[in-house]
């Protein structure tokens, strides 16, 4: 029997000769090809002369479609087009903040061809990329100067490493926070070569803490958001307002880790207050950081801003080189603010915004119409419009809930786990969630674009 099969299997300049295969030829180097045709072989007649080979004869329709498969696969992005069904609004493994269609043409005509980024129009000389965004950021938030880094603990350790390198740092024990892998405060700023200087207790930091801790060898005081955590009950913390004049008398500057970054005040849609870069600044931070793809609404980066002879400090430090970002980054972030000049449009352009400002009738109304969209003939489920809670997500405004309105599934033919499956395995990957065996598509967080292909493969799963 291994015999007779070995005899049968064809050779690799057969496989190549094979119509089908010749017109993937046409688009892959030949070399590659062949070498994915060997190895194919290779698998089989391995499997042959273990007695494993699962046919009687050569099933070479077999052969032709593995080697058609491992070239898709071969070929295929890992990263991939993925519908937001869960509520959350900045999902951090799904990308957290989707960006603008608005700024999709200029930002592709940066991607598509050669731009100034590190040259000087004007000047016809070389120039700096992180000018760039200097005079936008001088327009939103009146802050003198401005670095970008490819993301907050890349920022946060540029400050430190920067500014505060074989000195101390006051930070309050309640600010000693753990964001995501293992990002912590106290190994960012051991990393950095700054000594971290802990005061207060847990839940109660008052002024005086401060006070009594600084000395000669203090090179900032350090106020960290805990944007991804909430303390309750009997609590107490110092705010940059009340320790500004305490730095000045001591001449040493105020670095505020905010995480998240914020440009408007978020109790306009009913959530908490979230702190913002200009309220920040405004109150005497000398030096503020914060994400580009969290409240922002705008790529993953790091954005450093404040005093213009810190930023100068930091332009200069060896650091930098290992954590600058390229065109890309600096195109999308600098796109992305100048959506904000436009106030009247931005619920609008910016679509964290336009998640987080939609009220309650606009979703039930999309989650009735995405419902009336979904083809039920002969379908064994139960679906239906419910209530549902959303998140913001991403680290950011911790433990706030957002009512929202969702598709309810309880499958019949079906478990619940096979219709999540099945919904995530399809092209594009539709994301939802379970809770109480009842599957949900909560339409918060689901573009408008893209109801109908939700409601085309749902009716298509369910039948």
């Amino acid at each position: 029997m291994k015999k007779h099969l070995l005899r049968e299997l064809p050779s690799v300049d057969v496989i190549s000769r094979n119509s089908e295969i010749e017109s993937l030829s046409q688009n892959i180097d030949q070399e590659y090809l062949t070498q994915i045709i060997r190895e194919e072989t290779a698998n089989i007649r391995a499997l042959i002369l273990k007695g494993e080979y699962p046919h009687d004869d050569i099933n070479v329709g077999e052969i032709i479609d593995n080697i058609k498969n491992r070239l898709t696969s071969d070929f295929d992005f890992g990263l991939k087009k993925v519908i937001n069904a869960t509520g959350v609004v900045l999902h951090t493994n799904l990308g957290r903040a989707p960006m603008s269609l608005a700024i999709k043409e200029k930002f592709e005509n940066i991607l598509y061809g050669y731009c100034n980024l590190e040259y000087d129009i004007e000047k016809g000389a070389r120039g700096s990329r992180h000018d760039h965004l200097k005079e936008l950021i001088l327009k939103l938030t009146g802050a003198e100067d401005v670095i970008v880094v490819n993301n907050n603990a890349a920022a946060v350790m540029l400050v430190l490493s920067t500014m505060c390198s074989g000195k101390e740092v006051i930070v309050s024990r309640g600010e000693l926070v753990e964001i995501g892998g293992s990002f912590r405060i106290p190994k960012v700023m051991e990393h950095s070569g700054a000594f971290l200087k802990e005061v207060g207790s847990t839940n109660k930091t008052h002024l005086n803490d401060y006070a009594e801790e600084i000395n000669e060898n203090t090179a900032a005081l350090m106020k960290v958001h805990t944007s991804n955590f909430k303390m309750m009950g009997f609590t107490e913390s110092v705010s940059i307002k009340d320790l500004k004049p305490l730095a000045d008398s001591h001449n040493i500057p105020i670095i505020d880790d905010l995480g998240s970054g914020v440009f408007i005040d978020l109790r306009k849609y009913g959530l908490e207050y979230e702190p913002t870069i200009l309220d920040s600044l405004a109150q005497g931070s000398d030096v503020v950081t914060f994400s580009g793809d969290k409240l922002l609404g705008g790529p993953q980066c790091g954005v450093i801003v404040g005093k213009a002879k810190y930023i100068a400090m930091m332009k200069k430090n060896n650091l930098l080189r290992a954590l600058r970002v390229d065109k890309m980054t600096i195109s999308a972030l600098a796109m992305t603010l100048s959506l904000y000049l436009d106030k009247e449009n931005l619920e609008k352009n910016v679509p964290v915004l336009t998640m987080l400002s939609q009220e309650q009738c606009q979703l039930k109304e999309k989650a009735q119409r995405l419902l009336e969209m979904t083809d039920l003939k002969n379908a064994k489920a139960d679906v239906r419009v419910e209530t549902s809670k959303s998140q913001v997500g991403g680290g950011s405004l911790p433990a706030q809930y957002m009512d929202s309105y969702s598709i309810a599934v309880s499958p019949g033919a079906i478990s619940v786990n096979e219709l999540e499956q099945k919904m995530r395995l399809t092209e594009p990957h539709i994301v939802g969630r379970i809770s109480n065996e009842t599957y949900y598509l909560d339409v918060r967080t689901i573009f408008e674009e893209e109801l109908s292909i939700v409601s085309t493969k749902l009716s298509e799963i369910l039948k």
